[in-house]
């Protein structure tokens, strides 16, 4: 077994027992399911305790002296805004501890490097057939189809390559783009002995979307093969990390979604460098976390997983679903769809050979978060679909909250001079108790990249493959500040964009820019004068009112001001050039590529 040989710390086995999908009909099994039992409840007491102390204490602050329609509102955008920033905390902290905690300590310093396969000499041979899928439409055909090359050579250097066959289904309607794929996908079934195992399909309607073109290929090719591995046009992954996900299907056939943790590739963007430096951190502790709760009802991102393809069939079908209209965001909705079924969806919480690019700067960002927001809002009309587990119900509200508390933010923001007023006429107004709030969420929020950055610390050799201690700690330190600043402008957007939803406005699912070519000044004013105006406002009121809290704010207001030269510096080519050469938030990647990397970098 390879998944996770990459870095040292918990072992492979360890980190696959935690997804390890135990038969209920077996006394481990029930016993596994009773610890995933006490495991849900402690998450739950853990974020509904801290919701509640965090609303109590903010609405004894915010009343003090009486209750104001300001101070009313304010108390429930809180209510409503932090139960995402507590969860990451929770995730983080549950996901450190599995990592480092004593027992974790226990289970690893006999054999960092255990395989999952230990009671057997060799890997069993692989026995089911899978279809490799890349779903496109209008993208680059030559860098889409560039990486889905780089996959198929990587399984080529197994020993099971003859197991898998690929698929390019595309949406695409632009005419130059379509003869494209058509002429580079020709050249390339020419060139290649496995040209009967390259199949090329493109729709002429783009019915149901990307799920729709999933669907599509299901219902024409799904019988000859009992799993599919869903890529976008941006995915990569390494042969050897596809190939252990297949054995741990091929090994439990009660698992219908196996999700790998998807890592940004090295990039020459400064701001996807410094984005994906912080999620390569985050996410490990996050995701370990979550897994460790949410067990068998893990989530589906859509891209860089395996599907089995009889129940997906059989039970993920989202027509109907919400009337008359298309469901955006289809893959979370397909991973409740499937675990409703009885069949289970679980997330690897290994960095291994799992890969796909991150937006290039921070315009296009801002529309991708529009166009989650759009499909996850959706999931109003669907928790309550009948036969959902209940940690089901809970992903689709999960997902919901990402969102909806955005704009509650974004108000809470606008009413701070309205709260200094109401509270100077308040004699023992305490402020110690709102500090005292405002450190606490600034920590919550952080804790993901907290926790990543001491797990990278406590890990013997992690800080070594993010380029060392002088590259990580810049890298750390200004990915915290990047950060900081990215929130504070994709809250006024995205709250923008959902006052627009609720005007009847939309936004189109088409293909997206990738790589970086730079923004004007002009382009960055254009799209982010809204957050400057809305800066300059709270400033001066806030300088009027109260300077003090003015200071205070600057962690989660000053991005307003620095929006437009933050978008242009990030997306400027010269710094990202000058982020690249000296190794500034670079990712392990970075400093020793893999096979997969190298020949993605060649391709380019």
């Amino acid at each position: 077994m390879t998944i996770g040989a990459e870095r040292d710390g918990m072992s492979k086995a360890d980190a696959v027992a935690i997804v390890e999908c135990e038969s209920l009909t077996t006394p481990a099994g029930l016993d596994a399911r009773a610890t995933l039992a006490r495991r849900r409840c402690t998450a739950f007491i853990l974020n509904t305790a801290t919701w509640l102390l965090i609303v109590l204490v903010t609405a004894h602050a915010l009343a003090h002296g009486g209750w104001t329609l300001t101070s009313a509102i304010m108390v429930i955008c809180v209510a409503l805004g932090v139960p995402w920033p507590i969860l990451g905390f929770w995730n983080a902290v549950i996901g450190l501890w599995q990592l480092h905690g004593s027992r974790a300590q226990k289970r690893t310093k006999s054999n960092g490097e255990a395989a999952f396969w230990t009671s057997i000499s060799e890997p069993p041979p692989i026995t089911v057939n899978t279809a490799v899928l890349m779903t496109v439409r209008n993208e680059d055909p030559a860098r889409a189809l560039l990486r889905l090359k780089i996959v198929k050579a990587s399984l080529d250097r197994t020993s099971d390559a003859a197991r898998f066959s690929y698929f390019i289904l595309s949406d695409t309607n632009r005419a130059d783009i379509a003869a494209e794929e058509e002429r580079l996908i020709a050249e390339w079934r020419a060139a290649d002995a496995d040209r009967d195992r390259i199949i090329y399909r493109r729709r002429t309607e783009n019915t149901g979307f990307k799920a729709g073109n999933v669907r599509d290929f299901a219902a024409r090719w799904g019988s000859d093969y009992e799993l599919m591995l869903a890529l976008d046009a941006d995915s990569l992954m390494t042969g050897e990390t596809i190939v252990d996900l297949v054995r741990i299907m091929q090994a439990h056939p009660r698992l219908g979604i196996l999700q790998s943790l998807v890592v940004g590739t090295p990039s020459s963007s400064a701001f996807a460098r410094i984005f994906q430096f912080g999620m390569r951190l985050g996410m490990r502790t996050y995701t370990m976390g979550q897994a460790w709760w949410v067990g068998d009802c893990g989530p589906f991102w859509g891209h860089n997983a395996l599907v089995r393809i009889k129940p997906y069939v059989e039970h993920c079908a989202l027509d109907g679903l919400l009337g008359g209209k298309q469901i955006l965001s289809h893959d979370q909705v397909e991973a409740v769809l499937m675990r409703r079924a009885g069949y289970e969806v679980r997330v690897l919480p290994v960095e291994a050979g799992s890969y796909e690019d991150n937006p290039p700067d921070l315009i296009e960002f801002m529309q991708r978060d529009n166009r989650w927001c759009q499909g996850n809002l959706q999931y109003v009309r669907l928790i309550g679909l009948s036969g959902l587990k209940p940690v089901s119900r809970f992903q689709l509200l999960w997902a919901i909250l990402m969102f909806l508390g955005v704009p509650a933010w974004t108000l809470f923001a606008a009413l701070l001079p309205l709260m200094v007023l109401n509270a100077q006429n308040v004699a023992d107004f305490p402020w110690h108790v709102v500090e005292m709030l405002y450190v606490m969420l600034i920590v919550m929020h952080l804790a993901p990249k907290l926790a990543g950055i001491a797990d990278a610390i406590m890990t013997p050799g992690e800080v070594r493959r993010f380029g060392g201690s002088a590259r990580f700690s810049l890298s750390a330190v200004g990915e915290i500040l990047f950060s900081l600043i990215l929130g504070s402008v994709t809250t006024i957007r995205t709250s923008m964009f959902m006052i627009a939803l609720v005007l009847g406005k939309s936004i189109a699912w088409n293909g997206q820019q990738r790589d970086g070519t730079g923004l004007s000044w002009r382009t960055a004013i254009e799209a982010l004068w809204p957050q400057l105006v809305f800066g300059i406002s709270l400033y001066l009121a806030l300088a009027v009112i109260s300077p003090r809290l003015l200071l205070w704010s600057l962690p989660l207001t000053a991005g307003y001001l620095l929006a437009i030269p933050f978008a242009f510096f990030t997306a400027s080519p010269a710094v990202g050039r000058f982020f690249r050469r000296h190794g500034i938030a670079g990712i392990p990647e970075d400093f020793a590529p893999p096979a997969e990397i190298r020949a993605l970098e060649a391709g380019r």
